[in-house]
């Protein structure tokens, strides 16, 4: 194979309404057929797309913005968050009345029995509220936190907590990462995994926890949908994600 082609999942393989659009998976098919490998990177959980892994016939993907990484159906990168920082982080945000829900490659599990802001932002990706476990971070590695916060209410845990990075993905939410993890270094990863040269590498995205990776890699596809900022430092910005935005930009990039 000689070029590898990482497709973020949510408003760029996944429309707005997070359903696949027939464009789309035509041409993950034809991407196959023509000998490009095909990856995923994506800010969510394992578990989180697993029938969409199926449907496409991807084994190998880019996790938790990176922190969980997965080479044909086997763990490659394992990137997990410092235990004793999420302690810490979670009994203050707990104190201010910041729920947060833990995440492993398995499951996720809530702080609180219930919260409006945690059903909103995963009722957005079609997840239920998950189940209330306020020691599932215990004696168990955690490869991303979501806080549940408004904007105004980032900064501090920012300035508090430099072992972690915030990417916010939601009004209400934002993911706990290790400092300096993204997508970025997974993709760097497993692009050593498989011996690509650089100017091999490509990678469509639509949002802010994109930005390392379309600055990484030699081929920067921003989705029609796309966040400003990744717009302007992409390579090359398509069309919507709803207007076939994946099908267009590999045909312009003569990849099918």
């Amino acid at each position: 194979m000689s070029k590898i082609v990482f497709f973020d999942i949510d408003g760029t393989l996944l429309d707005h309404d997070k359903n696949l659009p027939a464009s789309a998976k035509k041409a993950i098919e034809t991407l196959k057929e023509n000998g490009v490998f095909v990856a995923i990177a994506t800010g969510r959980a394992p578990f989180m797309f697993e029938s969409l892994r199926k449907e496409l016939d991807i084994d190998s993907f880019v996790s938790f913005n990176g922190q969980y990484v997965v080479f044909e159906g086997e763990p490659i990168y394992q990137n997990p968050l410092n235990s004793e920082k999420i302690k810490e982080i979670y009994q203050e945000a707990s104190d201010k009345g910041h729920p947060v829900v833990f995440m492993n490659h398995k499951t996720m599990k809530s702080s609180v029995k219930h919260h409006n802001y945690i059903e909103t932002s995963l009722g957005g990706l079609k997840f239920a509220h998950p189940e209330h476990d306020d020691r599932f971070y215990v004696d168990r590695d955690l490869y991303q936190t979501l806080l549940f916060c408004e904007e105004a209410q980032e900064e501090y845990y920012r300035e508090t907590y430099p072992e972690f990075t915030f990417i916010r993905w939601h009004p209400y939410s934002v993911d706990i990462l290790p400092a300096g993890g993204s997508k970025a270094e997974g993709i760097k990863k497993m692009v050593d995994r498989l011996g690509f040269k650089p100017e091999d590498v490509y990678a469509f995205g639509d949002g802010l926890n994109d930005l390392e990776m379309l600055k990484t890699v030699a081929n920067g596809v921003a989705m029609g949908n796309a966040v400003p900022e990744l717009k302007e430092l992409a390579n090359m910005v398509t069309r919507d994600v709803d207007d076939d935005g994946i099908w267009h930009a590999l045909k312009e990039l003569k990849l099918i």
